[in-house]
């Protein structure tokens, strides 16, 4: 941006200063600008919580309705299983899991190193759904 000296604009009246004042980032304005435009937090990521205690996960399962299952097109070899998941009755995944036990779906789990990030309760109090299988390391 090229610097202007501090002399009146034809159009509105204003010295040239001010025009530049307000045209720079929020963040150099000062404090009061920089807080009213930071977005606000997402709930979710205050309320869920991560786990690898095998019972914790197959109680907040099954809780839910929810059973154990992989990926069907994510199976490369026979003894590969694919990408693990927690199906839901009634939810679209029904044509792409393949139901599984309790023991191969935590075998995989624990080959893999993941954890299990969950919500126990949405915002309105009701049980959630909100699940995510996530590498431990995160």
């Amino acid at each position: 941006m090229r610097k202007r000296s501090p002399t009146m604009s034809k159009s509105r009246g204003r010295t040239s200063t001010a025009l530049a004042r307000r045209s720079r980032p929020a963040a150099s304005r000062g404090k009061a600008s920089a807080k009213a435009r930071k977005p606000a937090p997402r709930r979710t990521s205050r309320s869920a919580k991560m786990t690898t205690d095998h019972e914790v996960i197959r109680r907040w399962v099954e809780a839910r309705g929810g059973h154990p299952a992989t990926v069907k097109r994510t199976a490369r070899a026979k003894q590969d299983t694919g990408i693990i998941r927690i199906d839901f009755p009634g939810f679209s995944g029904g044509r792409s899991l393949k139901p599984t036990t309790w023991d191969e779906w935590f075998q995989m789990f624990e080959d893999r190193q993941l954890a299990f990030l969950y919500q126990d309760k949405t915002t309105s109090g009701k049980p959630s759904r909100f699940n995510k299988i996530v590498n431990r390391e995160q």
